[in-house]
């Protein structure tokens, strides 16, 4: 027999019910997701089942001619997506404000449309007329390209019966909202009704779908955490405000890898494709320099050269020692500060230390810490070394170092761009996959980093 229950409040993030209204959901922590929940009925009665509208198939017998890609026409941009767009897929475009989100898919649905695909640009946060001056200047002007700006769902649904796009971009899902949902414009509810009916246009009509999204000020993705699992593939754009390379990178993909970046530079006509980064992350110096070193870092699947550059002054009177890093995690230089001053002789304690990246590269991966140990070695020592050496390893608090995954592509990037030693750990080389014929360049292994510096001729004459 059916049972009524009394009416309650429950989280429209995680389900979580109460019998008060709260601000903050105690059991997922999201703010603002507690809602009034009127009274339900529940019933121990089985689920009818109904006659399926397909029949199943043996996977082997289902057609994939209705999911091969179409290229977007920038190709940084389908190295990330896996080769293009599949019809139906729903994308979801993240960014901080002012980084290029709706200059980046302008460009995107000029190049659709210039190959022949009917295009619906719907802008829920400028004016037709702001779009329009915008595809002048960055030369996104096509025929097939159609424009709207509308704020409800229902209109937006009616432009894509009328347009009939094989392609349509949002900006942004904050933007829109559904008269048949609750609460206001960019809430929980109507991100998640938008979101719902979006992906069922979308697979129904094989259209494909790209939607910006806002993100909060801690650099997550505004909304429901439902938005991320209802779309099939989510980017992240991310930029520096002062510098102008642009890195599109995939946190998840169901049509490709998810973890690959697209390079982008920002200029005064746009944003264009930066195929060949390297050289944007190091500086060119005639003579040897102390205090720098380069690495190679993997993006993704895509090795990059990343330039390290130290500086160490003594410290002036009692004054305690500074410790300032740019584009390095501090508690990380904290850690092979530490591994000079104990492992390699170095005095650190009484003097001021300064670390950065060149060209705003922000540097996460840990087979940088040799390369920053190696700077700050040269700048503490002010002895420099041959200018095209490169270190890598992650350093351990004993003063070892660690392997590097994807040594041989990292080494081959570095063979192409012309460099002549390579400073890797022990054993970090797996012959078995087949090591890459490099020309020029002599990859040497040592076991810690007070071998690196010894090979580099680094190491401190005296002990203390």
């Amino acid at each position: 027999m059916a049972k009524k229950q009394q009416d309650s409040y429950q989280c429209t993030e995680c389900g979580w019910t109460g019998v008060r209204w709260v601000g903050r959901c105690p059991q997922c922590q999201a703010w603002g997701s507690v809602v009034e929940r009127g009274a339900s009925v529940s019933t121990s009665t089985a689920v009818r089942t109904s006659a399926p509208t397909t029949r199943a198939l043996p996977i082997a017998q289902v057609s994939a001619q209705a999911s091969d890609r179409h290229l977007t026409g920038i190709g940084e941009l389908d190295r990330v997506l896996g080769g293009g767009l599949v019809p139906g897929v729903v994308v979801l475009l993240a960014g901080e404000p002012g980084v290029g989100k709706s200059t980046l898919l302008l460009e995107v649905a000029a190049q659709w449309a210039r190959a022949g695909h009917r295009t619906l640009y719907v802008t829920g946060e400028e004016s037709a007329s702001q779009v329009r001056l915008r595809a002048t200047r960055t030369d996104a002007l096509a025929d097939e390209l159609y424009l709207a700006a509308e704020n409800d769902l229902g209109t937006v649904l009616g432009h894509v019966e009328e347009v009939e796009p094989s392609l349509m971009v949002l900006d942004s899902i904050q933007t829109v909202s559904a008269g048949s949902g609750d609460g206001v414009s960019g809430g929980v509810a109507q991100v998640r009704e938008v979101t719902t009916a979006l992906v069922r246009v979308a697979k129904a009509r094989g259209m494909a779908v790209i939607i910006v999204g806002h993100v909060t000020k801690d650099g997550g993705i505004a909304g429901p955490r439902t938005l991320e699992h209802l779309v099939d593939v989510v980017l992240n754009f991310e930029g520096d405000r002062h510098s102008g390379f642009r890195m599109v990178r995939a946190t998840k993909n169901r049509y490709g890898p998810a973890d690959e970046v697209g390079c982008f530079e920002m200029g005064e006509g746009g944003i264009v494709e930066v195929p060949d980064p390297s050289g944007l992350f190091t500086t060119r110096h005639d003579e040897p320099v102390p205090g720098t070193c380069v690495t190679v870092t993997m993006e993704g699947r895509r090795p990059l050269l990343a330039e390290v550059q130290g500086l160490v002054a003594p410290v002036p009177n009692e004054t305690p020692a500074r410790r300032v890093t740019n584009g390095v995690d501090f508690s990380r230089v904290a850690m092979i500060l530490a591994v000079l001053q104990r492992k390699a002789r170095l005095p650190m304690s009484r003097r001021d230390v300064y670390v950065s990246t060149v060209g705003g590269a922000r540097i996460t991966d840990p087979s940088a810490d040799l390369a920053v140990a190696v700077a700050v070695a040269s700048a503490s020592l002010n002895r420099n070394f041959p200018r095209r050496v490169l270190a890598m390893g992650e350093v351990g608090l004993a003063g070892d170092l660690r392997r590097v995954p994807a040594l041989e592509r990292r080494v081959a990037e570095a063979d192409r761009l012309g460099f002549e030693l390579a400073i890797v750990p022990t054993n970090s080389r797996d012959n078995s996959r087949g090591a890459p014929k490099l020309h020029n360049l002599k990859v040497v292994e040592v076991p810690s980093v007070a071998d690196a510096l010894g090979v580099l001729d680094l190491r401190r004459a005296e002990r203390r």
